[in-house]
């Protein structure tokens, strides 16, 4: 293929993929409003999904083989946005110390009015999938530990990928009984359960 057709095919493809990628993002963001909406009474169909994005069965099944596997990947967008968005809670703090507990405050603010009656929706719907529709673990543990890892190495862990995932896993747990609870971590708790993290980061065994 001569140079001048390599590329236009090349700028038609990015045409494309820059249009699938709008009708991804459009797919996702509609989907989680109709599931915000419904709570946890009833699951959204197919149909009032592409409604809410305005787009048709065809282009919903392009990206998507089923209503789940467009679950899988809010919850996996979900997850980004939440990593994101704690990691620049604990970008603003200097000290290893500080950085935990921005970690925690970022990871509990989930619990928040605000966010938690569409997180707790997401994770009801999420409750019907199997493996075969999930790439990974439905966790944002796994995301979220990586996070605590440099904080938890200056501290002095013997081993800091460990002890951050059994942190994050320690912590995501809280996170969801307080979801499915309706209760909202007040200070005192943020304060332990940071201090249950520092001591994660500085236990040792003898």
């Amino acid at each position: 293929m001569s140079d001048v057709a390599s590329r236009i095919a090349q700028r038609s493809l990015a045409k494309r993929e820059a249009g699938y990628a709008e009708e991804v993002r459009r797919l996702l963001d509609a989907a989680l409003q109709v599931i915000a909406e419904r709570g946890t009474t009833s699951r959204p169909r197919v149909a009032d999904i592409v409604r809410a994005a305005r787009l048709s069965n065809d282009a919903f099944y392009r990206h998507f083989k089923s209503k789940d596997a467009l679950v899988a990947a809010i919850l996996e967008d979900g997850t980004q946005r939440l990593t994101t968005y704690v990691a620049h809670q604990m970008s603003k703090e200097s000290t290893p110390e500080a950085k935990v507990r921005g970690w925690v405050v970022g990871v509990l603010s989930q619990a928040a009015e605000e966010s938690a009656a569409t997180t707790r929706a997401v994770l009801w719907n999420a409750g019907t999938l199997t493996s075969d529709t999930l790439d990974g673990p439905p966790s944002a543990s796994g995301p979220l530990a990586a996070l605590l890892r440099e904080p938890f190495a200056e501290l002095g862990s013997p081993d800091p990928e460990f002890d951050a995932l059994l942190a994050a896993h320690a912590i995501v747990g809280a996170l969801g009984d307080h979801l499915w609870k309706g209760t909202v971590p007040g200070d005192a708790g943020v304060e332990r359960i940071t201090a249950f993290c520092l001591r994660a980061a500085t236990y040792s065994v003898r």
